[in-house]
């Protein structure tokens, strides 16, 4: 039979584990959330990039400036 110390030091371990899951799982949920973010501006920016593009030719067709 553990005595009532052993059993304390045993909760508060058990406790501690528990908080270090929850801390490392919101460290991950965080991470994935700024990697979708990343992701997200970039291809906004590829977008943005691409009709600019488009634009510019647009542009240079209807100057006469593309041939």
């Amino acid at each position: 039979m553990a005595d009532s110390s052993q059993k304390m030091s045993y909760q508060a371990g058990e406790a501690k584990g528990q908080a270090e899951e929850k801390a490392s799982n919101l460290m991950d949920k965080a991470s994935n959330a700024a990697q979708s973010a990343k992701e997200t501006i970039q291809e906004a920016g590829q977008q943005m990039m691409a009709k600019a593009q488009g634009a510019a030719d647009a542009i240079k067709d209807a100057t006469g400036m593309n041939k």
